[in-house]
């Protein structure tokens, strides 16, 4: 074998243990500029966040289906940002922006598990709305510890093997180019478009993906949402029908702001969509900390009851 041969050989072989972060190239020296506004909006997301679940979890009038959907969204909210908050706050402000291949699978999984079971319960918390509305009678009936269980059960399952298989997939990859990952986290594609052999069932698994949360949750969101309008629209008068238009219609631009930007980074690779790194970067970040900031106000300030049970704590 001759001395090409071998090094082409080696090459081959070869795949990079760890990593390198480059999410704002065309900020670089600037990037400590982006860590203020981050680090505000991590803190109001785990101060929101934590204070809704401390509101439902102490007012026992709260203690309801929806509430408690609405707890566990804040908890998962809190985990997600938490993956990727700090890490990126460090990468901006110093050089610390190396990852191993265990460390960024761990991410990747963690933060696209999460965001999944984050779709799972606005699914579900749209189907409970549908049901207190639409079907009153039945609702005690329909929504119990049962459902609750089996909820739970549906979202590790779908949420854990799907994510699961993602990883495992971008984990048999070798990575013998570059190491340098054009994005602030472990993003899946950001990952697989480093491989140097056949990522073909790696986009197929993220299409996938798309498919099975984005294509079956938003039409069964869309229309429980516009039964529920439906309804309270022919039930209210001239106040509360504007309120019903207002709080649905708000609910549906703060779940479709998280679909689209989540769809858009997960398929811009996968479609050879060219995105600027910084743009992809940063619609990456607000996939993950745009819900986590708002939901807090969406799903508590606006809310009479958790309003009510914010004063009541206070008060005493």
């Amino acid at each position: 074998m001759n001395s090409s041969s071998m090094l082409s050989s080696v090459g081959n072989n070869f795949s990079h243990s760890s990593f390198t972060f480059r999410g704002f190239p065309a900020l670089q020296t600037l990037r400590w500029l982006l860590a203020l506004p981050l680090a505000i909006s991590y803190v109001s997301a785990l101060l929101g966040n934590s204070l809704l679940v401390y509101v439902i979890c102490s007012v026992e009038r709260l203690h309801s289906p929806m509430y408690l959907l609405i707890c566990m969204l804040c908890v998962v909210d809190v985990v997600a940002v938490t993956a990727i908050i700090p890490s990126t706050l460090l990468s901006l402000l110093s050089d610390w922006d190396q990852i191993s291949l265990a460390g960024c699978l761990t991410q990747m999984f963690v933060t696209h598990f999460l965001s999944s079971m984050e779709s799972t319960l606005l699914l579900a918390m749209a189907l409970d709305r549908y049901v207190a509305i639409c079907w009153p009678l039945r609702y005690t009936e329909l929504i119990n510890s049962s459902m609750f269980v089996k909820l739970l059960v549906f979202t590790l399952v779908r949420s854990g093997s799907i994510m699961a298989t993602l990883v495992g997939l971008a984990g048999s990859l070798q990575f013998c180019g570059s190491n340098i990952i054009q994005h602030c986290y472990c993003d899946h594609m950001a990952l697989v478009s480093l491989a140097c052999n056949s990522t073909d069932r790696s986009s197929v698994a993220g299409l996938a993906v798309i498919v099975c949360f984005v294509g079956v949750d938003i039409p069964l969101i869309f229309f429980s949402y516009m039964k529920i309008l439906s309804v309270v629209l022919r039930a209210a008068g001239g106040d509360d029908r504007w309120k019903a238009f207002h709080k649905c219609g708000t609910h549906l631009i703060v779940m479709m702001c998280f679909y689209l930007v989540g769809s858009v980074t997960f398929l811009s690779r996968n479609l050879n969509i060219h995105i600027p790194t910084d743009v992809n970067t940063f619609m990456g970040l607000m996939y993950i900390l745009f819900p986590a900031t708002f939901n807090p106000i969406i799903y508590g300030v606006r809310t009479t009851e958790i309003r009510n049970g914010l004063y009541r704590l206070f008060n005493y």
